[in-house]
């Protein structure tokens, strides 16, 4: 298992591999669009801009992310993963609206394409590019649980998609010679770039808005149920309530109260708590339980008055 600090070096290394190949593909793309004249091309050439420039944000957000809490940021810094997500959303939205304003100003005036053959090779070039590449950061960003690789390799691979509509409208153009398929493909990735960015701010808002997440939920009441009298496993305790947990980027903080027997003295009822917070940490992954002790006052409480064997 790797450590804090290796997994650290090893995101930003991803990172800045992901940050070269965006200026790669940004160098490809808009040398295919010069080449061809394509309002598709330079639809996927804008994306790329955003692809650059999130990229440079993500390495940022990885970097912050891996800081240790301080005395202003006692809680870390895994929110600013949150930020990159919102940030890079919100950038492929600003793409989408001028790739769309493009994309109806050639519908309305036409378009003339050269070097059709070019275009192509270089936009599959760059589609086999961003494929690979996303899979790889999407499947890093899982296993890590950082929303930042993730939403970077979301991004990635949804250009590739972007090139598929590309690739088949200058295919179209090619054989047939109907231009304005062209521009209707730009608009067709602006489209669907929007509907990508909308997911991403979505998560980003509900990161940033500590939203509830329904799976963490159900796996950290389970946990706590199981402790339950009297049919539960040791440490048994009386009841639970106001279980609160939130993420903090890749980090995750919960916090409950436990009623425990009312004669059980501070220490046993420490130790108790303790074991629970324990189980849950080893549950969730990268995270801090906190539980709050209070003494039972239920007269029918199984814990506090068991039946005789």
């Amino acid at each position: 298992m790797q450590s804090s600090n290796q997994l650290a070096k090893a995101e930003r290394r991803i990172a800045i591999v992901s940050l070269m190949v965006g200026i790669v593909l940004l160098g490809i793309k808009f040398l295919a669009y010069f080449l061809t004249g394509s309002a598709a091309i330079l639809s996927d050439a804008l994306e790329s801009i955003v692809n650059v420039l999130a990229g440079a944000f993500a390495l940022y957000a990885i970097i912050l992310a891996h800081q240790p809490a301080d005395e202003e940021h006692p809680y870390g810094h895994g929110k600013v993963e949150f930020m990159s997500a919102g940030f890079e959303g919100g950038m492929i939205i600003l793409a989408a609206v001028l790739i769309a304003a493009r994309a109806v100003e050639k519908l309305i005036h036409g378009v003339t394409l050269d070097q059709i053959e070019s275009g192509l090779l270089l936009i599959a070039l760059a589609m086999l590019i961003n494929g690979v590449v996303g899979f790889i950061l999407i499947h890093k960003g899982k296993k890590n649980n950082s929303l930042t690789l993730e939403a970077d390799g979301k991004h990635l691979l949804s250009d590739s998609i972007t090139n598929v509509i590309v690739l088949c409208a200058l295919s179209i153009v090619h054989v047939t010679g109907w231009t304005w398929v062209d521009p209707l493909a730009a608009l067709v990735v602006a489209i669907y770039i929007a509907w990508v960015a909308v997911g991403l701010l979505r998560r980003s808002a509900a990161g940033l808005m500590d939203e509830q997440d329904r799976e963490d939920d159900a796996l950290l009441r389970s946990i706590l149920d199981s402790h339950l009298a009297p049919a539960g496993k040791p440490p048994l305790i009386c009841s639970y309530h106001k279980l609160r947990h939130r993420h903090s980027g890749r980090y995750q903080w919960v916090d409950f109260h436990i009623m425990v027997p009312a004669a059980l003295d501070i220490d046993h009822a420490h130790k108790m708590a303790s074991a629970i917070e324990y189980e849950i940490e080893l549950a969730i992954g990268q995270g801090n339980a906190t539980a709050h002790i209070e003494p039972c006052v239920d007269p029918k409480c199984a814990a506090c008055h068991p039946k005789p064997a």
